[in-house]
């Protein structure tokens, strides 16, 4: 592992208006990886915090319109936020120290993203026909749309290659009409990993890592953007095995287990509120 220089500040400043106090509040929904890490960054370092959950109250997302933001996970205190996908601009904003971070080797975290959307392509494998178009628990996304998520994480890192920047957007895509079945869905899982698997032995080898991504959430290297592709990925596919034991009771065929995970930067929990697998 090697360490990597401390992110750049994200923390924005707007014009909200009057400051109502100075608690803590974090914005989340429920089945979101990234809100989840931030929630459970502030309770390991004891800060108390405001819970707004936007789907579960309408009022959530109008408290961040005086900030000009609609997505989630968000920090806010006064009139300062951070975007939860850096944890970096979260410490700032709680008053958490905060280090030089270390990162798995590109190279590592490339062999674990491979092993992680394989792990995906045989568990939606087991999911039960009838249950694709079904919502998650707690969560307007569909078990088709989790599936489809997993992979498309991947695919928005090899769009990033072609100019395409990673928009808040990009990740609520869904399915396209004509992927209605599991079968297409593991189809495209492997054809994501075999073009990622492509890159990694032609382009990606003369990549400069330590380049600024082009991302949504502030400045990160590219190492970072590929970092935040594996644990994404991993925590949706945590989710999924999860979901096929605890909803359906079938036991996922074998499970990634904490070889595959461990050095990256992921929440414990797999689910809100809920025991892990």
């Amino acid at each position: 592992m090697s360490g990597v220089p401390e992110p750049t500040m994200t923390t924005k400043t707007g014009d909200p208006g009057p400051v109502v106090d100075d608690r803590i509040r974090v914005y989340w929904q429920t089945g979101c990886t990234a809100c989840l890490r931030t929630k459970e960054f502030l309770a390991r370092h004891g800060i108390p915090f405001v819970s707004r959950n936007v789907l579960a109250d309408d009022e959530a997302f109008a408290e961040l319109a005086r900030f000009g933001i609609r997505q989630v996970p968000i920090v806010t205190r006064g009139d300062q936020w951070a975007n939860g996908q850096v944890l970096a601009d979260v410490a700032r904003v709680a008053g958490i120290p905060w280090g030089t971070q270390n990162i798995l080797a590109v190279a590592e975290l490339a062999r674990r993203l491979e092993l992680i959307l394989t792990g995906a392509q045989r568990y939606a494998a087991q999911l039960p026909d009838a249950c694709l178009d079904q919502l998650l628990p707690n969560r307007p996304r569909s078990y088709a749309g989790l599936v489809f998520h997993i992979f498309y994480i991947a695919e928005c890192f090899l769009e990033h290659d072609q100019g395409i920047g990673l928009t808040y957007e990009a990740y609520s895509r869904t399915p396209p009409p004509a992927m209605k079945s599991k079968s297409d869905l593991v189809a495209y899982g492997h054809d994501v990993q075999s073009r990622l698997s492509q890159w990694f032995g032609g382009p990606g080898q003369s990549a400069d890592w330590n380049a600024r991504a082009d991302v949504y959430y502030g400045e990160q290297t590219l190492h970072q953007f590929l970092e935040r592709t594996t644990w994404h990925a991993g925590q949706h596919t945590r989710q999924l095995m999860w979901l096929l034991d605890a909803q359906f009771g079938i036991a996922p065929e074998r499970p990634l287990g904490h070889e595959v995970f461990a050095g990256l930067p992921m929440p414990v929990q797999v689910w809100d509120g809920m025991e892990t697998a």
